[in-house]
C-alpha cells in the first residue's frame, strides 16, 4: 500500500520509539507502551518489508546467499542477545540494551538510501481494516490461552480469575481464538467474491511449497523458543549462574548457527531444499537428546558447549533455506503477502514455543516433585500428603536455596528439610529433560511437514520438483542457482 522500503523505514522509527520509551520508562504502563505495543507494531512493519526488499533486490545466486546471512545473522542474535543483556545486567543496566537499539537504527536508517525499493506489480492494494483485527485477536487469544494454560489449567480450572460452568476460562478462550480465525476466513472470502483486497489472498496457502516451508518456519521458531526457555532455567535456577554467565554458555549456538546458515547457501548447489531442511530438523533433534543428557546437577563444560554448538548448526540450515524458499514459492506481486505470513509464523511459532514448553516444564515439575517426594522414605507420611496439597495449584520453578530457605521457618526436621530439598533439585532436573524432550518430538514431527518442499536438485532452466510432481514455485534463475 505505501511501499515495501517506505513501510521498512517507518517501521524502524517506530521501533526506535518504542526503544527510548523503553530505556527512559518510568512505570509498568510505559514499560508495556515501549516494548510490547510500539516494538511490536515497528517490527510488524520492518520484517514483512525486509523479506520483500531482500526478494526484489537480489536475483538469483545473490538472493540464495542474501537469504542465508539474513537468517544466520537473525538466528544468532536470538543467542547473543543473552550475552549483550547478560552484561548489561550484571555490569550496567538493562536499559542501556534499548538506548543501543535506537542507535541501531539511526544507522539503518542512514544506510536506507543505499536500498532501491522493490518493484510493484499491479495496482495498489486497499488495507482490510477488518480482516486484520479479526485475525490479529483470534491469534492473541490462541496464543494467550496458550501462555495461561499453565497457571489457570487447560480444562480443569486450577487458580483462575473466574470459571465458565466449572471449567477453566482457557478452553473458551482458545476457543474463542479459533473461532475468529474462521470468521476472518470466511470474511476473506467474502472480499474476493466482492472484488475487494483481502488482508492476503488465502489462495497463497494452496501453493504447496509455500505451506511446507510456513509450517516448518513455525516449527523451527517454536523449538528454538522452547529450548532457549529451558537452557536459562537450568542454567541460572540450578546452577546459579548469573544472566552474563548464561549468555556466554549460549554463545556456541550464535557461532555455529551462522556459520551453517552461509554454508546452507552452497550446499544448495549440490543438495536439494528438502534434503537440507530435513537434516537440520535431525540435527536439531539430535541436539536436544544431547542436552538432555547434559542436564545434570553439575555442568558439563564440553558436553554442554557441544550440544549447543550442533543445536546451532541444525537451525542455520534450517535458517539458511526457509525464508528464500518462501519467498521464491509466489510471484512479485505476492512477496509482501508471503513476508508477513513468514514472519507471522515465526512469531507464533516462538509464542506457541514458550507457552507449550513452560506449561510442560511447569506441569513435569509438579508430577516429578510430587511422585519423589511419596518414594523419598525419609519423608513423612504427612508431610508428603501437605506436599500434594500444597502443589495442587502447580510447583513453582525456583532456585532450591530459595525453597531451602522457607523450610527454614517451618518446624520440620533438619533432615526432612535436606530430603525436600534434594527431591526438588531432582524434580528440576527431569521437568527440564521433560521440556526438551517435547522440543525433540517436535522437531521430529515437524520433518511431515517437509514432504510438498523441492525434492530434488532441478536442472539448469528447469523449476525443482516436490513430491507431489508439482511445480515448486521457484522462478528460472533460483532454479539455476540450484543448479549451481
Amino acid at each position: 500500500i505505501i511501499g515495501r522500503r517506505r513501510a521498512f523505514v517507518i517501521g524502524l522509527a517506530i521501533y526506535a520509539t518504542g526503544s527510548g520509551l523503553t530505556a527512559a520508562s518510568w512505570s509498568v504502563a510505559s514499560l508495556t507502551l515501549g516494548w510490547s505495543i510500539l516494538e511490536g507494531l515497528g517490527a510488524a512493519l520492518v520484517l514483512p518489508a525486509l523479506a520483500a526488499l531482500i526478494a526484489g533486490n537480489y536475483e538469483g545466486k545473490d538472493r540464495v546467499t542474501a537469504y542465508a546471512i539474513i537468517g544466520g545473522v537473525a538466528g544468532a542474535g536470538i543467542a547473543v542477545g543473552p550475552i549483550v543483556g547478560g552484561w548489561a545486567t550484571t555490569m550496567v543496566t538493562w536499559r542501556i540494551v534499548f538506548v543501543g537499539e535506537v542507535v541501531l537504527v539511526l544507522i539503518i536508517l542512514a544506510l536506507v538510501r543505499y536500498v532501491s525499493e522493490a518493484a510493484r506489480d499491479g495496482r495498489v492494494p486497499s488495507l482490510d481494516v477488518v480482516g486484520g483485527a479479526l485475525s490479529a485477536t483470534g491469534l492473541g487469544l490462541i496464543v494467550f490461552g496458550i501462555l495461561q494454560s499453565s497457571a489457570w489449567g487447560l480444562v480443569h480450572p486450577v487458580d483462575p480469575p473466574f470459571v465458565i460452568f466449572g471449567f477453566s476460562p482457557v478452553i473458551f478462550i482458545i476457543g474463542g481464538g479459533v473461532g475468529l480465525l474462521y470468521a476472518f476466513v470466511r470474511w476473506s472470502r467474502r472480499r474476493e467474491v466482492e472484488g475487494k483486497d483481502p488482508l492476503f489472498r488465502l489462495d497463497l496457502l494452496k501453493i504447496g511449497t509455500l505451506r511446507a516451508s510456513l509450517a516448518s518456519l513455525l516449527s523451527q521458531n517454536l523449538v528454538l523458543m522452547g529450548i532457549f526457555f529451558v537452557i536459562p532455567l537450568y542454567l541460572q535456577l540450578v546452577l546459579g549462574l548469573n544472566a552474563l554467565e548464561t549468555g556466554i554458555r549460549m554463545l556456541p549456538v550464535s557461532v555455529t548457527m551462522f556459520i551453517a546458515s552461509a554454508a546452507g547457501s552452497r550446499l544448495i548447489e549440490r543438495y536439494s531444499v528438502r534434503r537440507i531442511i530435513r537434516t537440520g530438523f535431525m540435527v536439531v533433534v539430535l541436539a536436544c537428546v544431547l542436552l538432555m543428557g547434559a542436564i545434570e546437577p553439575t555442568l558439563s563444560s564440553l558436553a554442554f558447549a557441544g550440544a549447543m554448538a550442533l543445536l546451532g548448526v541444525g537451525m542455520g540450515l534450517l535458517a539458511s533455506q526457509l525464508g528464500r524458499v518462501v519467498q521464491s514459492s509466489v510471484d512479485a506481486s505476492g512477496r509482501s503477502e508471503a513476508g508477513g505470513l513468514q514472519y507471522t509464523s515465526q512469531q507464533l511459532g516462538s509464542a506457541v514455543g514458550v507457552a507449550l514448553v513452560g506449561a510442560v516444564v511447569i506441569a513435569g515439575l509438579t508430577a516429578s516433585f510430587v511422585s519423589i517426594v511419596g518414594d523419598d522414605e525419609r519423608i513423612p507420611t504427612e508431610v508428603v500428603a501437605a506436599v500434594t496439597i500444597e502443589t495442587s495449584d502447580g510447583a513453582e520453578m525456583v532456585a532450591a536455596s530459595e525453597l531451602a530457605t522457607a523450610l527454614q521457618d517451618t518446624d520440620l526436621d533438619q533432615g526432612v528439610q535436606d530430603a525436600l530439598v534434594e527431591d526438588y533439585e531432582e524434580a528440576q532436573l527431569q521437568a527440564l529433560r521433560t521440556g526438551l524432550l517435547v522440543s525433540a518430538i517436535v522437531a521430529f514431527m515437524a520433518l511431515m511437514f517437509t514432504r510438498e518442499l523441492p525434492y530434488r536438485r532441478p536442472e539448469p532452466g528447469q523449476p525443482a520438483r516436490t513430491e507431489k510432481d508439482e511445480p515448486s514455485e521457484l522462478g528460472d534463475e533460483e532454479a539455476r542457482a540450484e543448479s549451481g
